[in-house]
C-alpha cells in the first residue's frame, strides 16, 4: 500500500494531464467504474481510466478487441500504455487490490466462465492485481475463445500456486518491458 501511495503521488501531474485529455477528446466521466470481482468471490467497483464511449457494468459487458470503434482517440493511447489502469492504485490503497495478482474480470464474464473452465476460481485465493503473470506470459487483451481465456486461467491458477515475494517483483520488473512490446494491447 506504501508503494502506491508513493505510485500515486509521484504520477498525480500525469493522472491530470490523463484527465483532461480524456475530457477533451470525448463526453463523458473520466473515471470509469465497473463491478469487478475480488478476493473469495467479493464484489468490488474498479477504477479505471475511461477508454471507450460506452460505460459497461452489468449482465451484458462486451470485451473489448482490436479496431474497437467504442474505443475514443486518446482512449487507444492509454490502452496501448495500460494507463488506463492507473486509477487502480485507489483499489489497492482500499485493499481491494494488490499491484501483483490475477487481473480482475467483469462480474458478468466470471459467471460465464467458471461454469465452462473448472478450476477458474481458483484464481480467486488471492487479491487480483493490476499486473499478473498472465500479462507478463502474453494472456493479455481480448479473448474471443474458450481456449485463450483457459490460456489465462492457467497462468494465473500457476501464480497462485506459486506466489511469492520474489515472483511478484519478478512480474513487477518485466510489466514495463511487456506495455512497452504492445503484444496484446487492445
Amino acid at each position: 500500500m506504501t508503494l502506491s501511495l508513493a505510485a500515486l503521488l509521484f504520477l498525480l501531474p500525469l493522472l491530470g494531464l490523463i484527465v483532461l485529455a480524456i475530457k477533451l477528446d470525448s463526453r463523458g466521466p473520466a473515471l470509469f467504474r465497473q463491478h469487478r470481482t475480488g478476493r473469495h468471490g467479493k464484489i468490488f467497483e474498479i477504477y479505471k481510466f475511461r477508454s471507450m464511449t460506452v460505460l459497461e457494468d452489468g449482465a451484458d459487458v462486451v470485451q473489448a478487441r482490436v479496431g474497437d470503434v467504442r474505443i475514443t482517440r486518446v482512449g487507444r493511447v492509454l490502452r496501448i500504455l495500460s494507463l488506463d489502469e492507473l486509477p487502480q492504485l485507489f483499489n489497492v490503497l482500499s485493499g481491494e487490490m494488490s499491484l501483483v495478482g490475477p487481473r480482475p474480470h467483469a462480474v458478468t464474464h466470471d459467471e460465464y466462465y467458471s461454469e465452462r473452465i473448472s478450476h477458474y476460481r481458483l484464481r480467486q485465493q488471492v487479491k487480483p492485481g493490476i499486473t499478473g503473470w498472465a500479462q507478463i506470459n502474453g494472456a493479455r487483451g481480448a479473448t474471443p475463445r474458450l481456449s485463450d481465456m483457459q490460456a489465462r486461467i492457467d497462468l494465473d491458477v500457476a501464480y497462485v500456486e506459486r506466489k511469492n515475494f520474489w515472483l511478484d517483483l519478478e512480474i513487477l520488473a518485466r510489466t514495463p518491458l511487456v506495455v512497452l512490446s504492445r503484444r496484446n494491447a487492445v
